[in-house]
């Protein structure tokens, strides 16, 4: 089975305990073998928390892992820092992009076939010093990769995101020719590795109505039908621009595999509606596998034995699938 490694997130959110939780799980233990990067003091104690009796197994190296029932392997990176339970700190911030590195390294290296990513906080991160402002950026960055998109999966509906964490205002000039077609270019190396040998790919416009033949913007005509027309003749199957307020409602009764979102929340709104415990994050164009739980560090329920693993487990589940 692949060895996974599983980056602990922020300690003082919920990422800890729903590892915890989520080793413990028979579907879990039967897709893979899980190494978490993180502090084993932090992973013992969520355990306590829970009231689960674990063995914690600290290891150098992925190569030494002997997986068995009722024990989780660790492999500690950075330095054993106080943080503060329930809210962001530079600790915090610190010690996540810590595991984050070291995760990348050992996937680089092909210690480890694909790394699964706790929950961190952009706050913390700028606290603690560190530029990115996600996950996914950090990760582009520490692998060399110039074209990336997050893709996210919940039940029947898969996204891909033209543009990720920046303003709204921002969005109408970042909504290109190029930006569109790489994005579709992308969905395409998505459904590769899920394995989709003919996928359908479906283009969302970015205005209302898809523009409505000019009348309501010019980002349809101007750049994503030229975008859409050129990945055609690539020999991608993409359609559309389509309006948003339809596309997903199609996507989900089968009539596409893949959805190119124009903005953030163009595409997580409706795949959070239908799939908010159990929503995936999969970085698409990494040279390596990456999916995350796509929640936050919920720092409100953390660290009181209630944070659910649902959305962990199916990121566990989905790297074990996913294939370069």
């Amino acid at each position: 089975m692949k060895k996974i490694a599983i980056t602990m997130g922020d300690p003082g959110g919920v990422g800890p305990e729903i590892i915890v939780r989520a080793l413990d799980a028979p579907e879990v233990r039967e897709c893979c073998r899980p190494i978490v990067v993180g502090d084993r003091r932090v992973i013992r104690e969520a355990a306590e928390v829970l009231g689960m009796k674990i063995e914690i197994s600290a290891i150098a190296s992925p190569e030494d892992s002997l997986p068995s029932p009722g024990v989780i392997e660790i492999i500690e990176a950075g330095e054993p820092a106080a943080f503060e339970k329930n809210f962001p700190s530079a600790e915090g911030g610190r010690a996540c992009a810590s595991y984050i590195k070291k995760a990348v390294d050992l996937a680089l290296d092909k210690t480890v076939d694909a790394i699964v990513t706790a929950p961190v906080s952009k706050e913390a991160l700028k606290m603690g010093g560190m530029k990115w402002p996600g996950h996914t950026e950090m990760l582009a960055e520490l692998t060399a990769t110039r074209d990336f998109a997050m893709m996210l999966a919940g039940g029947p509906l898969r996204v891909i995101l033209v543009t990720i964490h920046t303003a709204l205002s921002s969005v109408p000039k970042m909504i290109t020719r190029e930006a569109v077609l790489r994005t579709i270019r992308l969905a395409k190396g998505a459904c590769d590795m899920l394995g989709i040998g003919a996928p359908r790919i479906g283009v969302a416009g970015l205005n209302p109505h898809a523009g409505e033949a000019g009348m309501f913007g010019s980002e349809e005509i101007a750049e994503i039908i030229p975008a859409v027309e050129e990945a055609n003749r690539e020999g991608i199957p993409a359609s559309g621009p389509f309006p948003p307020d339809t596309i997903f409602h199609r996507a989900f009764f089968g009539d596409f595999d893949i959805i190119v979102c124009m903005y953030h929340d163009q595409g997580l709104i409706p795949l959070k509606m239908i799939a908010f415990d159990t929503g995936v994050n999969v970085t698409v164009g990494l040279p390596i596998i990456r999916t995350s739980p796509d929640h936050g560090t919920a720092y409100d329920i953390a660290w009181k034995g209630i944070a659910r693993p649902t959305s962990m487990i199916e990121a566990i589940r989905l790297a074990a699938d996913l294939r370069l």
